[in-house]
């Protein structure tokens, strides 16, 4: 029978105390990534079947354009607009267009950074991948 230590007796003993608080810390962080991924994926994933068929042919230039400038670029808008849509929420509410609020800030963003075929101008999906 081998001898195995307690990793938590190890780490209290031979790890500084700051160094452990910061390592519980980012794994608190990553937890919360993970939850806010999650949320994002089951409410924009049912997105997908609401597009409308394109009839593009992009550039192999412009797929790629699209693909490591728009899209990056998309993401962090509709990241902003559903911060700055929470945030307003509430008057939004008051003032009786919360919907239309929430299409304008969170739902078009979502299309243009989603639901868009690679280096398509328009929101929406191909007929069939060849």
């Amino acid at each position: 029978m081998t001898y195995r230590p307690n990793l938590n007796q190890f780490c209290i003993y031979h790890v500084p105390y700051g160094v452990m608080k910061m390592v519980r810390m980012i794994d608190k962080q990553i937890k919360n990534w993970r939850s806010i991924l999650l949320a994002g994926l089951v409410t924009f994933l049912p997105l997908g079947a609401l597009a409308e068929k394109v009839e593009e042919n992009p550039s192999g230039m412009r797929m790629m354009a699209d693909l490591f400038i728009a899209r990056p670029v998309g993401i962090v808008l509709l990241g902003l607009g559903s911060t700055v849509y929470l945030i307003t929420l509430p008057f939004s509410l008051l003032g009786g267009n919360a919907k239309e609020a929430g299409s304008q800030l969170v739902v078009e963003p979502a299309r243009e950074a989603f639901i868009r075929c690679l280096g398509c101008s328009t929101s929406g999906r191909k007929e069939k991948i060849r």
